[in-house]
């Protein structure tokens, strides 16, 4: 059995064919992580509840039942989402003892629908980095080079993927911490409207901004994932029900947007000449390309930097020692209220997240609310208008995803500016709240030696489907 190169569909396919059973497929992704131990790309694994989740689908197939599509399909999810029973750390010391009492709207849907949940992957602490070098249990390693970054902030669960130590799994993104990994790995990562799935059982690191998505092998798989968490939640109120919008019937007559403020001088060559393939590519399956510009893009980077910082202090203002664990070993020691907060808070959070509660705590102060976090929400509303206008012209925008392959592991964290503009194509994304999608330029082979290229695709409001059928329609050219 090679779950590496297994999509959900074939899966399933083989699964319902009694080729293998769901505790052989179970079993097969321990050992991959097993042998992978050197990636890192899972802080725990649930492996009692997996095989008792895979014995109940081999049950019922015996018995000639119907399973979902996602029926023992081995997933992981990210250590922001709350599995009951399991600890919940997102990456961060200050969590290391927590275990979630309740499972995440996202989880309970995949648990309706029979997936097995192999583990929660490692992370950036609270989702805060670009690269996975930010998390209390080390770095994740990119699986095409071991000396390069993964990517981040959900990189451990784009490496399980990658490296086919799980068929699918769940990510989150807030500046790009989604389709970043996926394009420093190889593999296909969606960030939905924002809206479009339920947050309740997420750790949130900026609520505005926000968003639960898959890591899948093909842009298929994704749209399979999508359907499977999506929909209107009672528990988050900013979700809403389904609605599937597309441009046009068929995905060739789409538009393409090509913004001149995304094809800069500073991409890395490397990466320029796997973009301009994709678009030759794309043209010769007859999609029209028009030029179109976003004018407000240059102030995205700094606008990110301000609404997300004072988001996430105020968030993260709830890890305090005295709630969600906190650190037993600091509770014996302190000997006041005051004291054990200082202390939780200056060990329990990592160098970046202290940056960002600061800096947030700072933007959000009297005095600089208007200066600061007032204007950004007006620059924000600016880059948001852009998109309205472009999509008056295209269906569709293309755009590099990373201006960089992965780089090397270390090369980044003593310049976070540096670190910060690994985001710098997927940010406005977020700001705007729209569906992209981050897909490769071609397949890239683990161990060949090359690292993978991924474009994006940016559509309207509710368009998902847009981006899903040009997508297969790319991959199925290929």
């Amino acid at each position: 059995m090679d779950i590496k190169n297994l999509s959900i569909q074939d899966f399933h396919d083989a699964l319902c064919a009694k080729e293998f059973s769901a505790r052989e497929a179970v079993e097969e992704c321990y050992k991959t992580i097993d042998k992978n131990k050197n990636l890192n790309a899972f802080i725990t694994l649930t492996k009692e509840e997996a095989v008792s989740n895979a014995a109940d689908i081999d049950i019922k197939i015996a018995k000639n039942e119907k399973i979902s599509l996602l029926g023992g399909v081995p997933v992981a999810v990210k250590d922001n989402m709350l599995l009951s029973g399991f600890p919940a750390t997102a990456g961060s010391d200050i969590l290391r003892e927590h275990i979630a009492i309740y499972n995440g709207t996202v989880i309970e849907k995949l648990k309706t629908q029979g997936a097995t949940i192999i583990g929660k992957t490692n992370m950036d602490e609270f989702a805060m980095g670009s690269s996975n070098e930010n998390s209390a249990f080390g770095p994740v390693k990119n699986p095409h080079n071991t000396e390069r970054v993964s990517g981040g902030s959900s990189g451990g669960s784009a490496v399980a993927v990658a490296s086919g130590e799980v068929v699918t799994a769940l990510g989150s993104d807030t500046g790009g911490s989604i389709r970043q990994p996926a394009a420093f790995c190889g593999v296909v990562g969606l960030k939905p409207t924002y809206g479009a799935v339920s947050r309740f059982g997420l750790m949130a690191m900026a609520s505005s901004l926000d968003q639960i998505g898959p890591f899948t092998k093909s842009v298929s798989e994704s749209e399979i994932m999508f359907n499977a968490i999506r929909g209107k939640d009672m528990k988050d109120a900013t979700t809403f029900k389904i609605r599937d919008e597309r441009s046009k019937k068929n995905a060739k007559d789409l538009v393409i947007g090509i913004p001149k403020e995304y094809f800069i001088d500073g991409i890395d060559p490397y990466v320029s000449k796997y973009i301009e393939s994709a678009i030759e590519k794309l043209k010769k399956i007859g999609c029209t390309f028009k030029e179109i510009s976003l004018p407000h893009t240059k102030y995205a980077l700094s606008t990110y930097y301000i609404v997300m910082p004072a988001e996430v202090s105020t968030n993260l203002a709830r890890f305090d020692g005295v709630r969600y664990s906190g650190i037993s070993e600091i509770r014996k020691e302190v000997n006041s209220l005051k004291e054990l907060y200082l202390k939780t808070r200056g060990i329990g959070f990592g160098k970046e997240s202290r940056r960002r509660i600061l800096l947030g705590t700072f933007v959000l102060s009297s005095g600089y609310y208007d200066a600061y976090y007032s204007k950004a929400q007006k620059v924000r509303t600016l880059i948001s208008n852009d998109f309205v206008e472009a999509f008056k012209e295209v269906d569709v925008i293309f755009t590099p995803t990373t201006p960089t392959a992965a780089f090397k592991i270390g090369e980044k964290t003593s310049d976070p500016l540096s670190m910060y503009l690994s985001d710098i194509f997927t940010i406005p994304v977020n700001l705007a709240g729209l569906p992209g999608i981050s897909i490769p330029v071609k397949k890239f082979i683990v161990g060949s030696g090359e690292l993978p290229v991924n474009f994006q695709l940016i559509g309207k409001h509710y368009h998902e489907t847009d981006l899903f059928e040009l997508g297969k329609e790319y991959e199925g050219n290929l």
